[in-house]
């Protein structure tokens, strides 16, 4: 699941990527087993102002002097089945501090002789701290009757001799236990997540009490380390940055601009789907921040190639691919161009490809690359949260639009059409789209809300205007709430504003009869509906 991985994965050995990395940054590794919520371990341990990287289960940095403490997340296998991921854990325990998270803690107990067996029922939900061994380092500050939320089908029924229990709900004994003799501790609860009401607190005993982290993560740390990296590995070589329009390639391009200057060329790439005046305005933006920025009108190239393809991932590699296509024939023009710049960030890699191989949807910086480039890749950001980025550009002293800036699909407009793409469909979507957005803004709703868009459905329906039936398409309206956008739900918009937004559309869009509101949320449903 972790970003380098999946890098490697689509771009082969000959390709090199420039890591978002600082030196010697102290951290903590989370071990990847297949959560759905190790990300939010993640998000967690960074709110502490502690850096911490996700690995998979098997790839643990044992070489890396800068690891001061290991955390193992949870998994959606049993320790017990042929086909759980499991690991040598004898090189990190005593060498590091251990806490395994619910499948983490029952790997530890499992792996060392303990007894790991299926719940009598699914123990989910809300659980409450019946008991606690206050003096143990992990339990500090957490108070007896204290809210934690479990989510396991199996439960640790005995541990080896050498574990003790700290802490147990009324119907889990073991709900936390620490290793006599070496600083190792797990918990069958899931701190990470907001229902458990001390979490936070017990992630900080572990971090900062039990590892003794600096606590010294931060945007200006951030930007200080990486750009000394970037100088450092790119030297005098020169870059050229896919620009989208976005925050997180506007933040990349004033980062790499900080750190190597008129060495680094910028391309801003009109793939004929971008929101309505988007190439033009944004364009004005890049000028405004000194950058160096060629403009780019390849629509031609990406609706002839996307002519009569409806699949959703089709579209998205072939956007990809086009993409990188027109970076590399660009940069031929330049002279020495070494590196592609991208404006990749966490949650990009996570939806590509999960720790089981299993692909959510591919994202289109890291879906649909060639095995061989001839352009290195380079990704200041890619470790980091969308919040985190916005922080950063803040810290680089972007304008406060740039970096408020709704996320929006590399592929665009395409993504949000549901079918074959045409200029006609575009041109619809375009025109509803800014309707929608411009109504956010002069609502004050804008910033109450984390991403949204107009999606173009694939059917048409009975209307009436005027005195005359019509039978034209349809339209969504998506509007989400979310902090780092691994989850969602729906924007709750006023009645008033949507009826408004509606009606304009309708009125004002040649093609639309019809909108509704799409009130799902991520997870089951994705942001993006394709």
């Amino acid at each position: 699941m972790i970003c380098r991985a999946i890098i490697c994965n689509f771009v082969g050995i000959n390709s090199v990527t420039v890591h978002s990395l600082t030196f010697m940054q102290e951290k903590i590794v989370i071990l990847d087993f297949g959560s759905q919520t190790t990300q939010l371990i993640g998000r967690r341990v960074r709110e502490l102002n502690m850096y911490c990287e996700i690995v998979p289960y098997n790839k643990f940095p044992h070489d890396d002097p800068s690891v001061i403490g290991v955390i193992l997340s949870g998994s959606p296998f049993s320790v017990y089945d042929e086909k759980a991921f499991r690991v040598d854990l004898s090189e990190i325990r005593g060498r590091y501090p251990v806490l395994g998270i619910c499948y983490g803690a029952q790997f530890l107990s499992w792996s060392s002789g303990g007894s790991v067996e299926p719940a009598g029922s699914r123990e989910y939900g809300r659980a409450h701290l019946a008991s606690i061994d206050s003096n143990d380092p992990l339990m500090k500050d957490i108070p007896v009757g204290s809210t934690v939320w479990m989510s396991h089908g199996d439960t640790i029924t005995s541990i080896p001799e050498n574990f003790h229990v700290i802490a147990s709900t009324d119907k889990v004994r073991i709900a936390s236990f620490a290793v006599e003799g070496e600083r190792t501790w797990g918990v069958q609860f899931h701190p990470e997540v907001f229902h458990s009401e001390h979490g936070t607190q017990l992630l900080r005993n572990f971090v900062v009490g039990i590892c003794g982290g600096k606590q010294d993560w931060s945007a200006a740390s951030f930007i200080d380390s990486t750009v000394a990296e970037l100088k450092a590995t790119l030297g005098d070589d020169k870059v050229v940055l896919g620009l989208s329009g976005g925050v997180d390639s506007s933040v990349a391009a004033v980062l790499l601009n900080r750190a190597i200057g008129k060495n680094l060329t910028c391309i801003f790439v009109d793939h004929g789907m971008l929101r309505k005046n988007e190439f033009r305005d944004v364009l004005r933006d890049y000028e405004s921040l000194g950058l160096n920025v060629i403009g780019v009108d390849a629509s031609d190239k990406f609706f002839g190639e996307l002519a009569g393809v409806a699949d959703p991932e089709k579209k998205r590699k072939i956007i990809g691919k086009g993409f990188i296509d027109v970076f590399d024939q660009e940069a031929h023009k330049l002279k020495d161009v070494k590196y592609l710049a991208q404006g990749t960030i966490y949650p990009d890699c996570i939806e590509s490809l999960s720790i089981t191989g299993t692909t959510i949807k591919s994202h289109h910086n890291v879906g649909g690359l060639p095995e061989k480039m001839n352009l290195k890749l380079c990704e200041p950001l890619r470790l980091l949260f969308k919040d985190e980025v916005r922080a950063v550009g803040r810290e680089l002293g972007m304008p406060e639009h740039l970096i408020t800036r709704h996320p929006f699909p590399g592929p665009g407009l395409a993504v949000r059409i549901l079918g074959d793409i045409t200029p006609e469909k575009v041109r619809i979507l375009q025109d509803a789209d800014s309707i929608f957005i411009n109504g956010l803004r002069e609502w004050g709703l804008y910033d109450k809300v984390w991403q949204a868009g107009v999606i173009l459905l694939p059917v048409q329906s009975v209307g009436v205007m005027g005195d005359e039936r019509t039978y034209e398409r349809a339209v969504a309206l998506r509007a989400v709430t979310s902090t780092d956008a691994m989850t969602a739900d729906w924007a709750h918009l006023p009645y008033e504003f949507l009826a408004k937004v509606s009606n304009d559309i309708i009125n004002k869009v040649r093609g639309v009869n019809r909108v509704t509101y799409d009130i799902s949320s991520k997870p089951p449903a994705t942001i993006e509906w394709e």
